[in-house]
């Protein structure tokens, strides 16, 4: 007899403590491939997205500044790396979670990056505690996770704001922080950081690839709809310098790339 694919994302979504949040991540996406989680059910779930009382959450702008020169300002940006990782693993279960009469595609997809972000945590985690620390021991802003809540009502605009926009912000964030890992001789840290990308090159891509579809479905332009959501909920307009070919890599056309630079505000 199968499960309420539904109510088992609401479990996993809702577990506050890190490694239960881990292990039922894990074994959610084991059982859809076995096939025993019902993606079809009907009846309704509560979502509440469950942390772990560390790390403290602040407003972006209060996040400490992090000097990779110093051990400390190396952990703190890699501890900042690992939340963004713990966070995307929320964001994953919550996409798959909240939006219903999709294609079974569209929560195998969210499941697999649910899974692979919990990899992430693992293999960054791992490496923060070698550098001494651990997840929680420095505070955190909650930036991705208030995007979420800010397009709970609309699937078209989870896709475009959260993967299209703020998690391929981390595409363009990603060679610099690992030059500056590299300078200061931590080549381990950067290296781990090499997997991340090309991983969340994938996971930005099927938020392109649903956003288009979803786009189609409902007879819209991708691009201009792309270009009116960042306005219409002041989602912040991505930045100079873009990791163009990660982008390119993802989805993105360099057509929209030049368009994206020249109309931002």
């Amino acid at each position: 007899m199968s499960t309420s694919l539904y109510a088992a994302l609401a479990t996993a979504l809702a577990a506050t403590e890190i490694d239960e949040k881990i292990a039922l991540t894990v074994q959610l996406a084991a059982d859809w491939q076995a096939g025993r989680l019902d993606w079809q059910d009907a009846g309704p779930v509560e979502l509440t997205c469950g942390r772990p009382a560390r790390p403290e959450l602040v407003p972006p702008l209060r996040a400490p500044q992090r000097n990779t020169k110093s051990p400390e300002g190396r952990a703190r940006l890699l501890h900042a790396i690992v939340h963004i990782e713990f966070t995307a693993i929320n964001l994953a279960l919550d996409h798959a979670a909240r939006f219903r009469g999709l294609p079974q595609q569209y929560y195998a997809d969210w499941i697999g990056v649910a899974a692979e972000e919990a990899g992430h945590f693992n293999l960054l985690r791992q490496r923060l505690r070698e550098l001494g620390h651990d997840y929680g021991d420095f505070p955190a802003h909650a930036g991705l996770w208030h995007m979420a809540e800010k397009t709970t009502g609309d699937v078209l605009a989870r896709m475009a704001l959260v993967p299209r926009l703020l998690e391929a912000r981390g595409l363009d964030a990603t060679p610099p922080i690992q030059r500056k890992l590299e300078a200061a001789g931590d080549e381990t840290s950067a290296r781990l950081l090499d997997t991340i990308l090309r991983d969340e090159i994938g996971h930005v891509g099927l938020g392109d690839q649903w956003f288009r579809h979803l786009c189609q479905e409902r007879g819209l332009e991708p691009e201009i709809t792309y270009r009116q959501l960042l306005t219409d909920l002041e989602a912040p307009w991505p930045q100079a310098p873009l990791n163009e070919a990660a982008r390119l890599a993802a989805g993105f056309s360099s057509e929209e790339l030049s368009a994206l630079l020249a109309a931002r505000p």
